[in-house]
């Protein structure tokens, strides 16, 4: 294929390894990238506050796309350049349908700077960091959010997805990573590919000159929206159906192999 003008690639379970780490020959891939001419953003379901490591990791080169598209993040100045968010209004009645739909759900709210939770969720991981406190439905929508997320830990995430979607259909987009229990939702029409798609479009970049890599299902938009896309080997299986390439697992660096192999 020719030679991409930027690469866009999801973080966890792609080219952060089970040990939580990315390697050296991951981030030389990068930059060899960079070192071409073209372009890399990082797209992934993590706020702005989770990415200090990654961003200290690539030497504070490149842009994120956070919260599943929510957020842009400059990871040169550490500020979020860009935003999209749920409004109060739409927040409260998804709140409202999946504490209908999923009794007992925990519920989360990402606002731009920073996480706020109800009485039920379990924090895991840097879906929210710190339990803090703990807040009503009405506080916890009233002002606008660049993410919701609904937590039930008696549920797999396709399975909760599968019943949390029709209630939030024309409320909410939602979607799943993967992380215990969790389903995660952003504004309508807001995803990893609309994000990428008004940077790309910034950039002068079309979408047959992108490549991407993920491996979750809330990946599949960035997967699908780019001309060339590849699943890692250990990707959901809706993932691996949809991309254009399965490659390396994250564990293997996958992505790293594929870039050198394009930007040799």
């Amino acid at each position: 294929m020719t030679r991409p003008q930027l690469v866009a690639t999801d973080l966890d379970g792609t080219i952060v390894r089970s040990d939580g780490t990315i390697s050296a020959r991951t981030i030389a891939a990068f930059a060899r990238v960079e070192q071409a001419g073209a372009r890399f953003a990082l797209v992934t379901g993590r706020p702005p506050r989770a990415m200090t490591e990654i961003a200290r990791a690539f030497g504070h080169r490149g842009t994120a796309i956070c919260s599943n598209g929510a957020l842009t993040y400059d990871m040169r100045t550490g500020e979020v350049t860009a935003g999209e968010l749920i409004q109060p209004e739409q927040l409260a009645a998804a709140v409202k349908a999946l504490r209908a739909a999923i009794p007992g759900i925990g519920i989360a709210v990402e606002y731009p700077e920073g996480p706020a939770i109800d009485q039920f969720f379990q924090p895991i991981m840097f879906d929210v960091a710190v339990p803090g406190p703990r807040y009503a439905d009405d506080v916890l929508t009233a002002r606008p959010a660049a993410k919701l997320l609904g937590r039930h830990v008696g549920y797999e995430c396709d399975d909760l997805l599968a019943i949390v979607s029709p209630a939030l259909d024309g409320l909410v987009a939602v979607t799943h990573s993967s992380a215990k229990g969790l389903i995660e939702a952003a504004a309508i029409g807001v995803s990893k590919a609309s994000a990428l798609a008004a940077l790309a479009a910034s950039m002068r970049i079309g979408p047959d000159e992108v490549i991407a890599f993920g491996d979750q299902p809330n990946d599949l938009p960035l997967l699908t929206w780019a001309a060339t896309s590849y699943a890692v080997a250990n990707a959901h299986p809706d993932v691996l159906s949809a991309a254009t390439h399965v490659i390396a697992s994250n564990d293997d660096n996958g992505v790293a192999r594929t870039l050198e192999d394009l930007f040799a």
